[in-house]
């Protein structure tokens, strides 16, 4: 599964699975505690995401309201859980939908893309000119191929329009601004996280040293080396030059916080 809106949902699913073949309990307070712990749990396995974090906090605290209800019993709070957790992911797919049919320039493309990352077949519908190039070549394709767009996802969009996506974006989003290259960042609202003000309040999940100085079991790295490995770095909204591409329109980051205040306060309850 890739993609952080879709890892928050299958994640939060798997707990569902669990709870619907009787895991938890017994008593409701045991099976809120149950209900938090895992989702806890889930969230550090990607804290740079903002979508399994948003998602844990609103199933645990309806599965905790539920077993306030009177009357309340284990298979209701179990129901709860499921039939919200349901909803979210038809809600999550409307989002990447509707992202989908927004290009660069803010019109319409058919929505060959289910994904949050808009893709070649969106540029080529729209007849915007462009050159698919990877991560290794770009500086080269840049400065002589005549790129002219960069588009990245995002895994978190904080409301300077700062933004944390997969190792590598920032020194992508460097060199487009150097040779002058729009760069775009393409993410559904449900990515976008207006309670952090800016990137260094991103907490940047790392990943085990042994990615890079092992392989198969085996170290190739000399002895005492040690190593730093960040999955995600934290783009500068300043180099963010096309905009911010969501499901609710194409916006400037500077413009961010005031065109999702409304979506977002309500979803989150801020």
């Amino acid at each position: 599964v890739r993609g952080a809106p879709a890892i928050a949902l299958v994640g939060c699913l798997s707990l569902a699975v669990e709870l619907q073949t009787g895991a938890g309990g017994p008593g409701l307070a045991a099976l809120v505690a149950f209900v938090r712990d895992k989702l806890s749990f889930l969230v550090t396995a990607r804290p740079t995401a903002v979508n399994m974090a948003r998602a844990a906090r609103d199933l645990a605290d309806a599965a905790a309201r539920e077993a306030e209800r009177e009357g309340a019993t284990e298979e209701a709070v179990r129901e709860r859980y499921r039939d919200l957790e349901l909803c979210e992911h038809w809600e999550e797919r409307s989002r990447q939908r509707e992202l989908t049919l927004r290009g660069p320039r803010g019109g319409t493309t058919r929505p060959y893309n289910q994904g949050a990352r808009l893709t070649a077949f969106e540029l080529v519908y729209e007849q915007i000119p462009a050159t698919l190039i990877a991560d290794s070549m770009a500086a080269a394709a840049m400065a002589h191929r005549g790129v002219s767009a960069v588009i990245v996802g995002a895994d978190r969009v904080v409301a300077n329009g700062d933004t944390a996506n997969k190792v590598g974006t920032y020194q992508l989003a460097i060199v487009a601004k150097h040779h002058g290259i729009p760069f775009y960042v393409a993410a559904p609202s449900s990515s976008c996280d207006l309670r952090l003000e800016t990137g260094r309040e991103i907490i940047i999940e790392e990943r085990p040293s042994q990615e890079l100085t092992d392989v198969n079991g085996v170290r190739i790295a000399a002895p005492g080396i040690g190593v730093w490995n960040p999955a995600f770095d934290v783009t500068p909204h300043d180099l963010i030059t096309g905009g911010i591409i969501t499901e609710l329109g194409v916006f400037a980051p500077e413009d961010l916080r005031a065109a999702l205040t409304t979506t977002i306060s309500s979803r989150d309850g801020t």
